[in-house]
């Protein structure tokens, strides 16, 4: 793998205390402050750079970002988050082949965690 050829998704937060407190329940820290951007790292791979965007989105629901975030232990990572889970009994197999959840991030993205079964 080369660190260099990567890509990194830049999200829109209304508040990024309460977003990086968000994704640090899912296992990414803050690895640079930058006031208004910060970036988020796992130190394995996963790569995120918040954006302060204050008043977004004006209704969560209009909110069309989405991530997903592939990881070995599903159930290890939904454990951390299970109060957010959207669908009730998940992590499941999803007839398309992956075992995974959703939740949504405090700015109303849709972050789905999984890994193919």
């Amino acid at each position: 793998m080369n660190d260099r050829h990567r890509i990194t998704a830049i999200l829109p937060s209304s508040d990024l205390d309460v977003s990086a407190a968000f994704y640090a329940r899912l296992g990414l820290e803050v690895v640079s402050d930058y006031g208004d951007y910060r970036i988020l790292s796992d130190g394995r791979g996963w790569h995120l750079h918040l954006t302060l965007s204050r008043g977004w989105p004006a209704r969560i629901e209009d909110n069309p970002f989405g991530l997903y975030l592939y990881v070995d232990d599903v159930d290890a990572v939904a454990d951390r988050v299970r109060e957010l889970i959207i669908e009730t009994g998940a992590p499941y197999l999803k007839p398309w082949g992956t075992y995974e959840f959703s939740v949504s991030d405090p700015s109303g993205t849709l972050v789905r965690v999984g890994r193919a079964a």
